[in-house]
């Protein structure tokens, strides 16, 4: 069974494999691939997304009885007045259903949070739109480059 976890400072090499990993940031191409995640920026990064969030940002790691199998999380952008989801699975755990259970514990934890909607713009090469139109997110808008797409909670 899929747990979304607070993953603790030291569980931080797995999101430095999962930004590191050419094939799993494969759907990051337009933004520039994978990111760099050195040890030496973990303790801020989480200081600020785990520690600290202010009500404003929410980060887990999915697990299971494989381990962790990527991470979701949700934070205020000022751009769209709300929240953007952000769901990455590690590819060698892709078309397994990981996305869905995934996106699935996001809007559970957002929806709890009191949060009434999430966003997310997603390049419009990405199959991940189908992902979350099947999980009830529609579309706002797209450009040639990005879809915007909107879930209320």
């Amino acid at each position: 069974m899929l747990k979304a976890i607070t993953p603790a400072l030291e569980d931080m090499w797995f999101r430095e494999s999962l930004m590191a990993d050419e094939e799993t940031m494969a759907y990051n191409h337009a933004w520039g691939g994978t990111i760099p995640f050195p040890k030496e920026d973990w303790a801020e990064w989480y200081d600020y997304w785990v520690v600290n969030h202010e009500g404003k940002r929410y980060y887990r790691y999915l697990k299971d009885e494989n381990g962790f199998v990527g991470e979701i999380a949700y934070h205020y952008d000022s751009e769209y007045d709300g929240y953007v989801a952000n769901i990455i699975i590690h590819s060698k755990y892709r078309g397994q259903g990981y996305g869905a259970q995934g996106l699935t514990l996001l809007c559970e934890a957002a929806k709890a949070a009191g949060i009434t909607e999430l966003y997310d713009d997603i390049a419009i090469d990405n199959t991940a739109i189908k992902l979350f139109l099947k999980q009830g997110f529609y579309e706002c808008y797209r450009t040639e480059e990005i879809i915007l797409l909107k879930k209320e909670l």
